[in-house]
Order: C-alpha cells, then structure tokens, then sequence
C-alpha cells in the first residue's frame, strides 16, 4: 500500500513539475515579450518548440538531484537545495546549448531565460515546501504512516527510535520491538518489547506492517539470515540498521563486487574519478583566476615583506598531502628567517617575537596563504580541503587524535569546511578534524562553493592567527 502510494505520489510529481516548467517558461515569455513592449529576434514558434527539450530536461535533472527520492526521510533545506542546484545546472546547460548553437540562436533573448530558470525554482520550492507542509499534517493526523516492527532490542534501536520521535513528520509508526533477552513490556520512550523473535512468524501473516527494521545487537548477528529469509518470504520490505556505530561512525556505502556486497568504512566522494576530474577542473580554472586577480595586491605584500626585513619574500614549508606525500607549500613570508630545525617543530603562539610587523597584518588577514595559488595550480592543494600539516605535527596528531589520518584521502585545500566554522591557528585540533571528515565525506560542488563564499566573510580575518 505504501509503495503504490510513493509511485502514485512520485508520478504527481512529475506532471505537477512539467507544469511548473511550462507555466514558468511561458511566464518569462510574456514579461520579456509582452510587458516590456519588446518582439523576439526569432519566430514565436521557435521559442515555444523550445518546451519540447526544456520540460524533459528540467525533469531529467530533478531526477539525477534525487528529487523524486521519498520525501521522509529527505530534509526540508536539502531538498530546496537540490532543487537551487538543479535549477542552476538547468541554467548552465541552456546557456551552453545557446553557445554552441550561436548561429541559429544567437538573437534567442538570455533574459528571458534567466527569469524563466528563476521562476522555475521560486514556484518549485513553493510546490515543494506547500506539499511538504500537506503531508506533515496528514501523517500527524495518522494519515499515510508507515507501520514499522523492529527485531532486535540494540543501541540501534534505541538510536532509531530517537529520530523517529524526534521527526514525526516522516511518518513512521514503531508498533513494537521483538527481542530474545530483554522481557515482554520493557520500554524505550514509550516503544514495547512485545515478545521473543520467535513471535515473528505469527505476526508476519497478519499483513499489517510495510517496514521491517532489523536492529540486533552486534553479538546477535548469527540469527540475520533466518530472519531475513522469513521477512522476504512475506513480502514486507525489511532493512538492516547495522549495531557498529562505534566502529563505523558516519556513513558507510556499500558496492557490488560480482555480487558480493562490500560495506566501506567510510563514503568519500572524491575517490570516484568522475567527481576527482570535476573538482581539479574547478580548481585550475578557479585558482588561475585568483592568481591574476590578486596579482596586484601580492606585488604590493611582495615588496612590503622584502623592505620590512632581510630574507626571501616567498617561504615554502613542507607539508603532507593528498595519500600522505609531501609537497612545498608556498607561503609570503612572515618572520624574521629561521634555522630549519625550528621552524619545523615550534608551533605560533600570541606574541610570537619571530612574526614581523608586516607579517603580522598578512598572517591575520591570511594575505600570507596567496602563494599557494599556484600550489593549486600545480596539483599539491585545491581551492577548498583540510589544511596541509607539518610532517612533525602529523606524526604527533596521528597517534593522539583516532582518524587524524583520514583527511589525507582528499587534497589538502586553502580554505575549508573547519576553517570557515573558526577552527583555524591555534584552536582544537580535535574539532577540526570533525568538520574535515564531514567535508570529506560530504563532498559535492554546492559544498564548496558555499565554503568559498563563506571564506569571504568569515576565512579571510583571522582572530587566531598570532
């Protein structure tokens, strides 16, 4: 019942989407053509055979942002995120088609299109906010639920339990647990164990449930093929929540190897290629610009560090990088020229007597990390990724923080995810590798794009950089 419901509910979707597709395009139509006193450089029957590739194309890409995914589970701010993202991919292929095809299209109004793409998203975020709003209601009420069973009385459990109290919106309905060793009426926020796993094939017949949830504890895992096969021989959909959160703790993904499934310990984008060329392309565009733009303020740094005192104007340090090689990377200087050996082990501290006085501006307004521009450039960095350590730190960090190690399967970047949320210089090292594994294993382009832009207002002064 419910899977007829999510088709019928996907499939409303849909023609509600194309709607919004056409009536947008045919609005921007009319306020560029009709209300501004303007006519169309190309026939009228051009403009609207145009519908014929944007309605399935703006369809294409919703499906490929996931946007006809179930909704429950999906949150509010990701999914109208998902829908800017799609949006402006739309945008960015129209443009291109525009592009290639100058010669005939040269005269088809780009205006138009931008409004046309703007209140395509305004009208579909309403859509989809409205329905959202809709169906909260409706499952509040006890309308279209899922009736869940859990198997298995488990940390799991008790963590599932908490995110469906804690968002009734998705609709789910734990009707009880089935457990072997704690007793019949033990609860868990008002969730009943409601007997032995046994009891399993009694229930199974009555055909009252849509969600299976396995959540044995790890030491039960012995009893899963058994009761497996007995919720797939029913036909209800039965998925695993796995008892490891302490060895696993965010998202695993899983692949296929020949049919043999392999659970990975941990989801990082950037190791598929695709997504790998995506982001070096972003950045050798991205940091080439930023060379040439800031060219004029780093010869202005360069010759304030040169008169301010005696050295090289460029310092390069060793850091660690991407699958744990180490590269130079290039700084302006910003202290007076030191032996080698201390300026690889001694850390920057408030009032630091070796940081000049130009220095001391460049490094808190973090004009000393231009340089690594061209570190972008060549490879060793990215625009955006964990900030590169000393070989000396790293051997340190590895052994007191668990997971140090884990930034070094991405790209060491200028700006990042940890940087723009504070911890830069001296503050927690423990907490910076927090937000680093959750930009490395949430990595998309709309992520760092955002940490780009919030690098301009929030990256660039630095209250702990001494």
């Amino acid at each position: 019942m419910i899977k007829d419901n999510q088709k019928h509910l996907n499939r409303l979707h849909v023609v509600i989407d194309a709607v919004i597709i056409t009536v947008s395009y045919l609005i921007a139509y009319w306020m560029v053509f009709g209300w501004m006193g303007r006519y169309p450089g190309l026939p009228r029957d051009i403009y609207f055979s145009a519908l014929f590739y944007l309605v399935p194309g703006g369809l294409i890409l919703y499906w490929v942002f996931h946007l006809y995914e179930p909704m429950r589970a999906m949150g509010r701010r990701l999914e109208l995120f998902n829908v800017l993202k799609a949006n402006l991919t739309f945008l960015l292929l129209i443009t291109l088609v525009l592009y290639l095809a100058k010669e005939r299209l040269q005269h088809f109004s780009r205006p138009m299109i931008f409004l046309f793409v703007g209140l395509n998203f305004t009208f579909e975020a309403a859509f989809r906010v409205t329905l959202r709003s809709i169906l909260r209601n409706f499952r509040r009420k006890g309308y279209n639920l899922k009736h869940v069973l859990l198997i298995g009385y488990s940390r799991a459990a008790q963590g599932y339990i908490d995110r469906v109290l804690a968002n009734p919106e998705w609709g789910y309905l734990i009707r009880g647990i089935l457990d072997d060793h704690a007793e019949r009426g033990t609860e868990y926020k008002g969730i009943r164990v409601l007997g032995p796993i046994a009891n399993l094939e009694e229930i199974l017949p009555m055909n009252r449930l849509d969600e299976i949830a396995i959540t044995l504890s790890i030491n039960e895992y012995d009893k899963l093929e058994k009761i497996v096969n007995a919720c797939e021989k029913s036909g209800v959909h039965t998925k695993f929540i796995p008892d490891y959160n302490k060895v696993i703790p965010t998202k695993p993904y899983t692949e296929d190897l020949q049919g043999l499934p392999v659970i990975n310990i941990r989801n990082v984008p950037l190791t598929d290629s695709f997504n790998a060329a995506v982001k070096r392309i972003v950045d050798i565009l991205g940091g080439t610009f930023a060379l040439v733009l800031f060219s004029p303020v780093m010869l202005v740094v360069a010759i304030a560090v040169k008169v301010s005192s005696p050295g090289p104007v460029i310092f390069s340090q060793e850091r660690v990088g991407l699958h744990n090689k180490s590269f130079k990377m290039y700084k302006f200087r910003s202290m007076e020229v030191q032996k080698p050996s201390d300026e690889k082990t001694a850390w920057t501290t408030k009032g630091d007597p070796r940081v000049t006085a130009v220095g001391k501006f460049i490094r808190k307004t973090s004009i000393d990390e231009l340089p690594q521009l061209w570190n972008i450039v060549k490879g060793d960095m990215s625009l955006v990724g964990p900030r590169p350590e000393r070989p000396h730190f790293v051997e340190k960090f590895r052994e007191e923080i668990p997971r140090y190690m884990v930034k070094h399967q991405v790209r060491p970047g200028l700006t990042g995810w940890a940087q723009v949320n504070g911890y830069r210089g001296d503050t927690s090292i423990t907490k910076r590798i927090e937000y680093d594994l959750y930009y490395i294993e949430n990595w998309s382009l709309g992520l760092d794009f955002k940490i780009i832009f919030l690098t301009f207002f929030k990256g660039f002064v630095n209250k702990n950089a001494y």
